[in-house]
């Protein structure tokens, strides 16, 4: 009854149409072509991802993380207002911006103390990000090594949520505390002097994925609240995205598992898990374990990923050597590099 009005409609009914095509814009392909009628019930804000963009951030690093992506990190971690979110590598600050987005308080933590401390000069930092949105700054930052974690031992579930993109060396390589010979047993740990702190870097060291995985899963299982969410991107070839592939903690489940595919032959997978489980002095025990006997095998763990190659070396491998690792016949290319 009434009339017809299409601007201001009481109703929205959308017909959506999907191809049974074997070809799908990169996409695994649809099993059938398909035909849904259903009513609007809500839409995704676009407008909030325009005004995240990174083209328009104020501080950027070379790894910052796309905007629209954040969002949905934050989104999968359950960020709302009276929430406690922590990034141990935060970088440039883009996914604490998005959880500040949807009103969660934010902690963050860098093994680099020049990106969180000086950035590119007092109006481009991590903290000015922050400000150019209106958003409450982080509680804290803190230069800290994932690896050697600077909190007390008696120190659990501080944080509802932990969102982070571990570094696994395709845009950029971890790094963890203690320089090569240091961690040969060359030379011995030593105290900064007083006057020399404040400008000092400390040496670093290449961290394998392996143990960088390790620690993470460690320090969340310790440090987040029960039914609190981890939140991670994990690289992996395409045929190693199943669930039987993934790193796996007694303390946590896995929620989901979202594949965004990168290449023909690359993936990462976005992570969720949630603590489901106490952290037991058992847990902490084999976790310590485990630490040490990365420690002691540091030099053999890179001597096997330099014969295996790097994931960056997989990802963007010469024609040639696509063809010995992969036994294709081509590969296609796209802006210079073979993917």
């Amino acid at each position: 009854m009434g009339a017809v009005n299409l601007k201001n409609p009481q109703h929205k009914f959308w017909i959506i149409e999907t191809e049974g095509n074997d070809f799908n814009n990169g996409l695994p392909p649809a099993d059938n072509r398909s035909i849904i009628f259903g009513r609007e019930i809500g839409l995704s804000n676009r407008k909030v991802v325009v005004k995240y963009e990174l083209s328009r951030r104020s501080y950027l690093g070379p790894t910052a993380m796309d905007a629209e992506v954040a969002l949905l990190m934050a989104n999968q971690a359950l960020a709302k207002p009276g929430k406690l979110v922590y990034d141990p590598f935060v970088g440039t600050g883009s996914i604490l911006v998005a959880a500040a987005h949807c009103g969660a308080m934010t902690m963050g933590a860098d093994i680099d103390i020049r990106v969180i401390r000086d950035g590119k000069g007092p109006d481009r930092n991590v903290w000015s990000n922050f400000k150019q949105y209106e958003l409450p700054s982080p509680v804290g930052l803190i230069r800290a090594d994932n690896n050697v974690p600077p909190w007390r031992p008696n120190l659990f579930e501080v944080y509802d949520a932990i969102i982070c993109d571990p570094p696994y060396g395709v845009r950029a390589g971890g790094r963890k505390s203690g320089g090569r010979k240091m961690l040969q047993g060359i030379r011995d740990p030593y105290t900064i002097q007083e006057n020399m702190r404040k400008d000092h870097i400390p040496s670093t060291a290449p961290y394998t994925l392996a143990e960088c995985l390790h620690d993470l899963l460690d320090m969340a299982a310790r440090l987040l609240v029960i039914g609190g969410r981890l939140v991670f991107f994990y690289p992996a070839p395409r045929d190693e995205c199943g669930d039987d592939f993934l790193p796996k903690h007694p303390c946590f489940t896995l929620i989901a598992n979202s594949e965004q595919i990168l290449s023909s032959r690359y993936s990462r997978c976005l992570l969720t898990m949630e603590k489901t489980s106490k952290y037991t002095e058992i847990i902490a025990a084999t976790a310590r374990r485990v630490h040490q006997e990365f420690k002691d095998n540091h030099s053999e763990m890179l001597q096997e990923s330099r014969e295996n190659g790097s994931l960056h070396h997989i990802v963007f491998a010469p024609s040639n050597e696509a063809h010995r690792l992969e036994g294709s016949e081509s590969r296609p290319r796209y802006r210079g590099k073979y993917v």
